[in-house]
């Protein structure tokens, strides 16, 4: 075994990072204001089911006729939809709740090339950072269902997942659509169990379907049930945070 030297140690020079304290105040200000703005437009959007997907899927496609039928059926059961607001399994799942008059919420993100929200939302707000959309996406979600989609998706579940995995967040259930599509994600899930990277049990913190049905009584038995979710009644606003003029907006939409 080689024994380290005090000249050894001379050698080794490490990089100079840019650590502008004043940059990094301003950035964190920003964070700040992002997240109360998201706070202040979804305050009253009720419990929701997010849909996470890919916005590469135009409205001919099977993967987007079958998340708007799947939203449609959520939204029946009184859930707001929620999802990036983008276009399309996202704008499916919106034009899903809006085909059966439920509730659609969106968190847009800000692009360079300037993605708009959907037309199918009742009420969305923009967001500038990818991990603040996200937080948005799962604090006013009870379940969460992902469907055909690319890296964004994946990453969307993944963090999920792990959320729920640590208790970080309750034990909101996780849909996966279809079988075919995510196989090789199910055969890796495998594979992590088999080389102890997770629990046997991780396995049952998400379900893999292609059934509709299947899927509404999952939700019904382990959002609905299991949270004890109750039909809401009106709520005051909070006149002091302008936000009756917020609730005005969201049910003219």
């Amino acid at each position: 075994m080689t024994q380290e030297t005090p000249e050894t140690k001379t050698e080794i020079r490490f990089f100079d990072g840019h650590q502008d304290r004043w940059e990094n105040f301003k950035y964190a200000v920003s964070v700040f204001f992002e997240f109360i703005k998201g706070f202040r437009a979804l305050h009253f959007v009720g419990p929701c089911v997010t849909i996470f997907g890919s916005a590469r899927f135009k409205e001919d496609h099977p993967f987007y006729k079958q998340t708007r039928k799947l939203s449609g059926e959520i939204a029946k059961l009184g859930f707001t939809i929620m999802t990036g607001g983008g276009p399309g399994i996202m704008e499916a799942a919106n034009r899903g709740a809006k085909d059966v008059g439920g509730r659609s919420v969106g968190c847009n993100i800000i692009l360079p090339h300037e993605q708009q929200p959907n037309i199918y939302v009742d009420k969305w707000v923009d967001i500038k950072y990818f991990f603040v959309r996200k937080m948005l996406l799962m604090k006013y979600s009870y379940a969460f269902i992902v469907m055909p989609g690319g890296f964004g998706t994946l990453d969307e579940f993944f963090d999920a997942i792990t959320l729920i995995q640590t208790r970080k967040i309750e034990m909101f259930p996780i849909i996966i659509f279809d079988r075919d599509f995510y196989q090789n994600i199910v055969e890796h899930t495998q594979k992590m169990i088999e080389a102890g990277t997770i629990s046997p049990n991780d396995q049952k913190l998400y379900i893999v379907t292609d059934s509709i049905p299947e899927a509404i009584e999952y939700l019904k038995e382990k959002s609905i049930m299991a949270f004890g979710l109750k039909y809401m009644k009106p709520k005051k606003a909070f006149l002091a945070l302008f936000e009756n003029g917020i609730k005005k907006i969201f049910k003219a939409a």
